[in-house]
């Protein structure tokens, strides 16, 4: 009688459960995982310092890129400033070599004007005048399509940037430090002097 209670016992269900129940209990009595506790928030005062340094960082790097940006486009404009001068001033030094061809061909003129005088009835050397005129004419049309101009200064104010002094003549009739006369053309490109003018000056006589 005993033997089948013990028997009974075991194989009912009440013993099955409170087993069951006991390693629940177990399982939850067992140490909790430290990775499920739960994290602080941060405070306010954390929060709002947090905030503040991400505004200084932001401002900071607003005014880096305004900079940059200000940089990029000096540089910019320095490139095309460099580029248009090389267009307007890259034949400079052919000019120059030019124009000394132009005074040599203004001096045979003006020779074969004194030769060409009407009291001369020689018809060739007037001819050859007429066409060293044409092509004087015709050079300084040239010089003057590319931005070549010749100076004119007579009567006009002395400036050490255009010209430069070889002599003094008495101011007769005329104000002192005005130019008197050229003893060789000066001329400009695009407005920037590339040889300045050989002139002479006027000034006060001494008696």
């Amino acid at each position: 009688m005993w033997f089948f209670s013990s028997l009974y016992f075991r194989r009912s269900p009440c013993g099955f459960s409170t087993a069951a129940q006991q390693r629940s209990t177990g399982d939850e009595c067992g140490p909790e995982d430290p990775h499920d506790e739960p994290k602080h928030p941060l405070s306010d005062c954390a929060l709002e310092h947090k905030a503040i340094k991400l505004e200084e960082q932001v401002r900071d790097l607003t005014e880096r890129y305004r900079k940059a940006l200000a940089d990029s486009e000096n540089v910019r404009r320095r490139t095309q400033k460099f580029v248009e001068d090389a267009k307007l001033f890259g034949i400079q030094s052919f000019c120059r070599d030019l124009v000394e061809v132009a005074d040599i061909l203004e001096k045979t003129a003006e020779s074969a004007a004194e030769e060409a005088e009407p009291s001369n009835p020689n018809p060739t050397l007037k001819k050859i005048y007429e066409g060293l005129s044409l092509i004087e004419a015709k050079l300084q049309s040239v010089f003057a399509k590319h931005g070549l101009q010749k100076m004119n200064p007579v009567g006009g104010k002395y400036d050490p940037y255009d010209h430069e002094i070889v002599c003094h003549v008495p101011a007769e009739g005329m104000q002192p430090g005005t130019i008197a006369l050229v003893t060789q053309d000066g001329y400009k490109l695009h407005g920037r002097t590339i040889r300045h003018a050989l002139v002479g000056v006027a000034v006060e006589s001494q008696e």
